[in-house]
């Protein structure tokens, strides 16, 4: 299921997952990668910096596009306030020629 929904890339990388215990099926772990999905079954593994949580809604029959392999589950992740990688970066760009060089002056004469 969790390779058909595209929840991994690879289903190697969604087998390893599942071998780590880190899939948990209805609040258990499961250690076993053919441990059986049916509707109804809530899910919830790390994802990135997040713990997704979703419930199974159907069972795919193939690994097809994007869209239909969202209409398999239904995503009941808590909202969080997305965290910019950067969050220095203000989206103004790089730095014009006049401010790198006040950067660069600024850096020379650093007290010592």
């Amino acid at each position: 299921m969790a390779w058909h929904a595209r929840f991994f890339k690879t289903r190697s990388l969604a087998a390893k997952q599942v071998k780590a215990g880190h899939l948990r099926l209805n609040g258990s772990k499961i250690t076993k990668t053919a441990q059986s999905v049916t509707q109804g079954d809530v899910l919830s593994f790390p994802q990135g910096r997040q713990t997704r949580l979703v419930e199974v809604v159907a069972i795919g029959e193939r690994r097809g596009p994007a869209p239909e392999a969202q209409a398999l589950y239904l995503d009941k992740t808590p909202k969080q306030d997305i965290v910019p990688a950067n969050p220095g970066f203000e989206g103004k760009g790089r730095p014009d020629k006049k401010t790198r060089r006040a950067l660069d002056l600024s850096r020379d004469r650093a007290p010592t």
